[in-house]
């Protein structure tokens, strides 16, 4: 039987990452499937044509926090609005992303009375915050009837505040856009070694320490190019550090749109994340691997949910400069070590299609709103009287 879904997320086109990945992909895998399915998050830009299957309420403000940009909603009668949109939908489930968040999460798990499942994405550097909200926060934590996670370490993350079952059903990949055999961009197919990053230029990314390791080898006389696809708030200081022996090598291509970025994968000689902390889910890594370029990443929990060191990848500690040029050096250097690498991450990409998620979160709406009522009843509203709106 068809399901009418809301899915409230703050994190949405136009901003980038994990999760508005994973938020596309799923509606799109659950439209396919017959389902209604609304997203609701904010606004980016104040001339944003209405779009198909998209409430947008509030306005997106960017903070700082966990070594990454965080989109966070902000506006005058936002609990009041999630309250209308949720009766005026009439949803059978509210899957929302990153719940303990403010505003949108934590608000609509607030108003909600439908079942709501919940769907953690991060991991965090500084526990701190949690630990001093976990008091105010279990009740609404308690509300969700589900929890899921995208991966074991952010599972883990949730679990040491908030103890109970938690569900991983892990992001995806799209198989069709992301394949081996994809052409390489004709303007860096000229022999020298191309290394790949993509993603923000947030600190946790680990890119100052990608550039050092560059600038080791381009010292000992290595020929390659650095390609960086994406932008963010370091990016002058990237651009500074490229002024001395990495002039020429380093190519900031700013952000790449959707359909062109497969091939830039598909350019890859080598693809590295060296991601310093935060890393839940290695979504760019399970895209290098779909492809079938080699992956170099950090040895982060994270990561390791996606890469197994050695056999469709290589990891390196984290912060280690010289351990992440030695690494990229061998592979730079060994066609055989790259082209195993490389044939065994597509081996392993294949089990992360979208179509698992969406089955997998189906099992869950579908349990929750199917027995829901019997197993736990649904706690009420926070309130029976109207919404008090949220001043900004």
């Amino acid at each position: 039987m068809p399901l009418r879904i809301a899915i409230v997320t703050q994190a949405y086109r136009p901003a980038v990452g994990g999760v508005t990945e994973h938020v596309d992909a799923t509606a799109r895998g659950l439209r396919e499937r017959g389902h209604d399915v609304t997203v609701i998050t904010s606004r980016f830009e104040r001339s944003a044509a209405p779009e198909p299957g998209v409430l947008r309420i509030g306005w997106n403000l960017v903070v700082p926090y966990n070594g990454a940009e965080n989109n966070v909603t902000l506006g005058l009668g936002l609990a009041g609005r999630l309250d209308a949109a949720f009766r005026r939908g009439r949803y059978d489930v509210v899957h929302v992303h990153c719940p303990l968040s403010p505003t949108l999460p934590l608000l609509a798990l607030r108003v909600a009375r439908q079942p709501t499942v919940g769907t953690f994405h991060t991991v965090s550097s500084w526990d701190l915050p949690f630990r001093l909200l976990r008091a105010p926060l279990g009740p609404v934590f308690r509300r969700m009837a589900r929890v899921t996670a995208v991966s074991d370490a952010a599972r883990d993350d949730v679990t040491r505040h908030f103890p109970g079952p938690v569900r991983v059903i892990p992001n995806g990949v799209d198989l069709d856009r992301f394949r081996p055999g994809l052409r390489p961009l004709p303007r860096f197919d000229d022999g020298i070694p191309n290394v790949l990053f993509v993603g923000r230029f947030d600190p946790r990314k680990g890119l100052p320490e990608l550039l050092r390791a560059a600038e080791i080898l381009t010292l000992e006389g290595l020929r390659f190019r650095l390609i960086l696809v994406g932008d963010g708030r370091l990016r002058e200081r990237l651009e500074r550090m490229t002024h001395g022996p990495l002039r020429g090598r380093v190519l900031f291509e700013g952000r790449v749109d959707h359909d062109r970025l497969p091939r830039y994968y598909a350019t890859a000689d080598v693809f590295c994340s060296p991601a310093v902390s935060g890393e839940s889910f290695g979504l760019v890594l399970l895209e290098a691997m779909a492809v079938g370029a080699p992956v170099l990443a950090t040895d982060l929990p994270g990561y390791r949910c996606v890469v197994t060191n050695d056999s469709d990848g290589i990891l390196v500690p984290p912060r280690d400069v010289p351990a992440l040029a030695a690494a990229l050096k061998g592979l730079l250097l060994d066609l055989g070590l790259r082209r195993r690498l490389g044939a065994r991450g597509v081996e392993t990409a294949r089990r992360f299609g979208w179509d698992r998620v969406v089955d997998e979160l189906l099992d869950v709406f579908h349990d929750v709103t199917g027995s829901a009522a019997e197993r736990r009843p649904l706690r009420p509203a926070a309130r029976d009287a109207p919404p008090t709106p949220v001043s900004v």
